[in-house]
């Protein structure tokens, strides 16, 4: 009962030294990062997913893209709204008082387009490298600690040339210690990180989509403009 009682969790963060000490506050600040992280990126994909499916159902629904761009708020964060504005703003620029070729005009717009859709990307990609950087050095932290926890068991039979339990199990308590906390820290932040890039993936991919049906749209009303002419 008593190597029981001096084997608690406090009893072991305490009396560690300076070395484990810094090793177990490591994982746990990356552990608590990465919760952050997983929750504040959850979070963001599924409100930027469910805005945009409302707008792409807006612009589908819309009469006008030029009245839709207006109720827009010129300011906007919403991916797809941005996005849309930056197409209707280039298209305005392009065709202002000019006489523009059609294919001159989609290259244009396709490149705003892209340059829009890649902001958004890199935005939302932004903290995940943290989650890869977790997922692929914790394990070797914990077992930093884990080689170091074994080497303090090992000090501690020379120092009393004693193998009782009592002497080896607190350097075998922190060696298995730093392992799990490295586990801990770094199978959550593996599994996120895949988990939320193919989300992101999935929500890219949708953007690319409206991106499509722009130009579809943009094509329609070449198309009327030269039956009118």
């Amino acid at each position: 009962m008593e190597i029981a009682h001096e084997l608690s969790l406090w009893n072991l963060l305490i009396n560690t030294d300076w070395l484990s000490k810094l090793v177990i506050g490591l994982l746990l600040i990356f552990s608590v990062f990465s919760w952050g992280i997983i929750f504040y990126k959850m979070k963001l994909l599924y409100s930027v997913q469910r805005s945009s499916e409302k707008f792409i159902e807006k612009f589908r629904q819309s009469n006008s893209l030029f009245q839709l761009a207006a109720d827009i708020d010129p300011q906007t964060k919403e991916p797809t709204e941005r996005m849309f504005l930056a197409a209707i703003r280039e298209w305005r620029l392009s065709t202002s008082g000019k006489t523009l070729r059609r294919n001159s005009l989609d290259d244009r717009i396709i490149k705003v387009l892209q340059i829009t859709l890649d902001e958004e990307n890199q935005s939302l990609q932004k903290s995940l490298p943290f989650l890869a950087t977790v997922s692929s050095t914790a394990p070797f932290i914990g077992l930093f600690g884990t080689v170091w926890g074994i080497m303090t068991a090992f000090q501690a039979i020379a120092n009393t040339k004693q193998t009782s339990l009592a002497v080896v199990a607190p350097g075998i308590s922190e060696a298995l210690f730093a392992t799990a906390l490295g586990l801990v820290a770094a199978i959550p932040a593996a599994y996120f990180y895949n988990h939320l890039n193919a989300r992101l993936g999935n929500y890219i991919g949708m953007l690319e989509r409206f991106g499509e049906q722009f130009m579809v749209i943009l094509s329609r009303h070449f198309d009327k403009t030269l039956q009118s002419e």
